[in-house]
């Protein structure tokens, strides 16, 4: 397939040369028969001119230009030109010439062949070779905004993927800890034949759903996102039973609004995981709001100060994807206090996340 749009790329740059060529040709007729009614001479002669346009051209446009202009070697591309300006005029100057001498058999009587001077031929051709010139700059400056442009999208392309690709990591960053222990805890009470062990594998079969597969959608429900988290609340409270106080506080106005999957997931995870029990309990509590076209998310729980540098990484996964997903439109504030830690974000500007 390559071959064949090489192939024809080709077949069409003869084709569009010699139909420019031939153009050129009818102006060299028109130019130098205005007024002369002896149009064997005028045409014959304007063939002898052809070959050292086209030469004087092609030259310029293929070997001077390319080879010291636009590599920017100005000096030797001045240097070059002179000399080619004078060999062109000799060249041009024979051509003349020798047309003069080969077409003085087709002279009529009393008419005029050639309605232009010597000095005048000479400007005309290098009228011609000026446009050929303008031409190829104009050509070769086109090629180059658009192999630019080509070069900026395939750049921009690659970055996007590698966005992609970090941004689907970092949406799988729920510790698979969390995991093991619901695990644990559900076999413990299938062990113990609870009534709650059937609730817990409906809502951990619900989570891994989300996790796994609604994970691949750009946006989500809030409330898809807020479902789930209370899931994950519940399950934490059948696995800590009496050491935990959550309290959560939800105020949707629109039930349309939708957020990027797993925004707001690994906080809660966060504070379970990384949260202190003081005074017997661990104590979370979880705001949602929204206003507007503004989004409240606030979480706090029980945490020791001298523990904060136990943190992980969780944190710096979720404001990467916030950069990532809502940059120039967020704000992530945390605050440890002697006994607590406070995380509070914002999202602005929602309008533009809600169906139509």
């Amino acid at each position: 397939m390559n071959k064949k749009n090489s192939i024809l790329k080709y077949f069409l740059t003869v084709i569009g040369h010699s139909i420019f060529w031939l153009v050129i040709y009818y102006f060299y007729a028109y130019f130098l028969g205005y007024g002369s009614s002896n149009t064997r001479y005028v045409n014959l002669f304007s063939g002898f001119l052809m070959p050292s346009t086209i030469l004087i051209s092609y030259f310029l446009i293929y070997y001077l230009i390319p080879n010291f202009l636009l590599t920017k070697k100005y000096k030797y591309f001045i240097l070059y030109s002179i000399y080619t300006f004078i060999i062109s005029v000799y060249v041009i100057i024979l051509s003349i010439l020798y047309g003069l001498i080969y077409s003085e058999g087709y002279k009529e009587f009393e008419t005029v062949p050639l309605t232009k001077t010597l000095p005048f031929i000479v400007l005309g051709v290098y009228f011609v070779v000026l446009i050929v010139v303008s031409l190829s700059l104009v050509m070769h400056n086109y090629k180059s905004i658009v192999n630019n442009e080509n070069l900026k999208n395939k750049i921009l392309q690659t970055q996007l993927q590698i966005k992609d690709q970090e941004l689907r990591f970092l949406k799988t960053q729920i510790h698979p800890h969390f995991l093991f222990n619901a695990l644990n805890t559900i076999y413990g009470f299938a062990l113990k034949k609870k009534d709650e062990a059937p609730e817990m594998i409906l809502k951990l079969s619900n989570l891994l759903d989300y996790i796994l597969y609604q994970i691949e959608k750009p946006q989500v429900l809030l409330m898809d996102e807020v479902n789930h988290l209370l899931d994950y609340v519940s399950l934490e409270k059948m696995r800590f039973h009496d050491t935990l106080a959550v309290e959560t506080n939800i105020k949707v106005e629109n039930p349309t609004i939708q957020i990027a999957p797993m925004l707001l997931i690994p906080f809660v995870e966060n504070a379970f995981k990384h949260g202190d029990i003081i005074k017997g309990s661990l104590t979370v509590t979880i705001d949602v709001k929204t206003e507007e076209d503004m989004l409240f998310f606030t979480i706090e729980n029980s945490s020791l100060k001298e523990h904060l540098k136990n943190k992980g990484i969780g944190l710096e996964n979720i404001m990467k994807r916030l950069e990532m997903q809502y940059p120039n439109s967020h704000t992530l504030v945390t605050n440890q206090t002697a006994n607590t830690f406070k995380v509070e974000l914002t999202i602005r500007n929602f309008k533009y996340l809600k169906n139509e």
